[in-house]
C-alpha cells in the first residue's frame, strides 16, 4: 500500500486553508490509516480566480495489479461541511473497492472544502461546487489529468466515469452528464437531481443532450423525504428522462430520509450491471461506451415494488421503471420493500495473516477484501483453531448495517478508519508458537472459510 500526494501551486492563503484542513483530519484521528491493498494518490487544489471557487482535495485508489485501468468510478458527497467531511473516506471503502477491483476501475472520492452550510452561491457554499459549470468541471478533468501521470496509467486521463452522487452530488453528477454524455457509463443519484433545484433562481437548469438520455440512472431518494426537493426533484428526473426513452430507474427508500441507509446493497450491483453492460471490451483500444442492451430489460410501475420482464410488461412502458437485468430487479424488488437486500454467499477468506511478537503481547494482521454483496461486518480470530475474540466484535454505527467500517450519513466509512488488526495479550512471550487464522463475516452473518495460518 503506497500513499502519493500532489500540491498544485495555488495562491498562499488557500493553500494555508487546505494545510489547516489536514491538519485538523489528523487530529481527528484520519492520518492516513487506509486498508492495505491497493495505491492511494492524492491530490489538492486550493480555490482560485480562474475556475473552482473552494479548495477540494481527490482521493484516487487503484487495485493492486491492474494492467489498464477501464474507468473511474466517482463516489460524489452531497452539500454541506459534514458531507464534505465524511467524504473523505469514500475512496478507502473496502466494498466500493470490491466493485471497482472487479472492472479493473479507479476509485476517486473528492472532497470539497466548503466554510459553511450554505447550498446557493453564498461564497464557501455548496453550490459553488456542485454545480459543474462554476468550475468544479475543470478542476475535475485536471485531477485526472495530473493522476494519469502519477499513477502510470495515462488512460485515467480519457476512461469513462461511472458517477455515483448523493444530494448535491447528485446534481452533480447529473449536470455533469449535460457537458459530457459521451464518457458517462451509469449514474446514480441518491437524493439528488438537476431538477431538485429548479425552484432556486440562481440555478440555471442545463440544456440536456439527447445523447444524456442513451444513460442509465437510478433515481434512489428516501421514502420520508416525500413531498420535499431530495425525493421530488429526482422523481421528475426519473418521469421527464424516462419519457424521453431514458433507461433510468426509481428505487424509493422505504426506510431512510436524506441519509443513504443501505443503499449500497442495490447501487452496487446496479452499476455493476451497467459496467458489465457498457465497458470496452478489455483488449479494445477505443475509449466507445457500448450502448444500452435492452434485450433483458425488466419493467416495473413507478413507486410499486413487482418488476417483470419488458415482454411481460402491460402498461406503458417510457413511464415504467427500467431496470438492466432480472438479477438486479429481484434485488430492486426486495430493496424497495425492505430498504436492504438479502445475500446467500460467504464472504471471501483473509488472507496475509502474520503475527509478530509486540509489547503487549502477539499482533496479528491481516488483509480482506469485501464479500461483493454484503460488505464486511466483523472478524474472527482463532490462534490454534479456537477463537480469542473479534475485531469490531460490537459493530456499531447510526446508519446502516453494522459494519466493519462502521458508515456514515454519507454512505461512507466511519473516521478514523478501521484497522485489521489483532493484540493477544495471553501471549506475551515471544518464544511460544501457535498459528492464527482470522474468518470474514459478512453484513448479512455468513462466515469465509478461515484463512491459512499465520506465517
Amino acid at each position: 500500500m503506497k500513499t502519493t500526494t500532489l500540491r498544485s501551486a495555488l495562491p498562499i492563503a488557500r493553500v494555508l486553508f487546505v494545510i489547516l484542513f489536514l491538519i485538523i483530519s489528523c487530529v481527528t484521528g484520519f492520518a492516513q490509516q487506509p486498508p492495505q491493498s491497493g495505491k492511494y494518490y492524492v491530490i489538492d487544489y486550493a480555490a482560485n480566480t480562474d475556475g473552482l471557487a473552494t479548495p477540494v482535495t481527490y482521493t484516487l485508489w487503484v487495485p493492486d495489479g491492474v494492467k489498464k485501468i477501464r474507468a473511474i468510478i466517482v463516489h460524489q458527497h452531497g452539500a454541506g461541511m459534514e458531507a464534505a467531511t465524511e467524504g473523505q473516506t469514500a475512496a478507502y471503502d473496502l466494498h466500493w473497492q470490491a466493485l471497482a477491483k472487479k472492472w479493473d476501475c479507479a476509485l476517486l472520492g473528492p472532497s470539497y472544502h466548503v466554510t459553511n452550510n450554505a447550498i446557493d452561491l453564498t461564497p464557501g457554499g455548496a453550490e459553488v461546487w456542485f454545480d459543474p459549470r462554476h468550475g468544479s468541471e475543470k478542476t475535475f478533468l485536471q485531477c485526472l489529468d495530473e493522476f494519469a501521470t502519477k499513477t502510470g496509467h495515462p488512460e485515467v486521463a480519457t476512461v469513462p466515469w461511472a458517477l455515483w452522487g448523493h444530494s448535491g452530488g447528485g446534481i452533480w453528477s447529473d449536470v455533469l452528464a449535460t457537458m459530457h454524455p459521451d464518457r458517462i457509463v451509469a449514474i446514480w443519484l441518491r437524493s439528488g437531481s438537476a431538477l431538485m433545484f429548479a425552484p432556486k433562481p440562481e440555478f440555471l437548469q442545463p440544456v440536456v443532450p439527447e445523447a444524456v438520455y442513451s444513460i442509465p440512472y437510478m433515481s434512489n431518494p428516501g421514502i420520508k423525504e416525500k413531498g420535499k426537493l431530495p425525493y421530488d426533484g429526482t422523481l421528475n428526473t426519473f418521469k421527464t428522462y424516462r419519457a424521453h426513452g431514458a433507461p433510468i430507474g426509481f428505487a424509493p427508500d422505504p426506510l431512510t430520509a436524506h441519509e443513504t441507509g443501505d443503499s449500497r446493497y442495490l447501487a452496487i450491483p446496479w452499476l455493476d450491471a451497467c459496467l458489465a453492460m457498457r465497458l470496452p471490451d478489455v483488449n479494445s483500444t477505443s475509449q466507445k461506451l457500448k450502448p444500452v442492451d435492452n434485450s433483458k430489460v425488466w419493467l416495473a410501475k413507478p413507486e410499486s415494488t413487482v418488476a417483470v420482464p419488458a415482454a411481460q410488461y402491460k402498461g406503458k412502458v417510457n413511464e415504467a421503471v427500467w431496470l438492466p437485468n432480472a438479477k438486479v430487479a429481484k434485488q430492486w424488488m426486495e430493496y424497495v420493500k425492505t430498504g436492504s437486500t438479502s445475500d446467500i454467499t460467504p464472504p471471501p477468506a483473509p488472507f496475509d495473516v502474520t503475527a509478530t511478537a509486540g509489547p503487549k503481547g502477539r499482533v496479528i494482521t491481516w488483509n480482506a477484501e469485501a464479500d461483493f454483496e454484503s460488505g464486511i461486518r466483523q472478524f474472527i480470530i482463532k490462534r490454534d483453531g479456537k477463537e480469542i475474540g473479534r475485531v469490531a466484535e460490537i459493530p456499531f454505527g447510526r446508519f446502516g448495517r453494522p459494519l466493519f467500517q462502521s458508515m456514515t450519513f454519507h454512505d461512507t466509512p466511519v473516521k478514523p478508519l478501521a484497522k485489521m488488526t489483532y493484540n493477544d495479550g495471553v501471549v506475551t512471550n515471544p518464544a511460544e508458537k501457535h498459528s492464527y487464522t482470522v474468518i470474514s463475516i459478512n453484513s448479512v452473518g455468513l462466515q469465509s472459510k478461515p484463512s491459512k495460518p499465520s506465517n
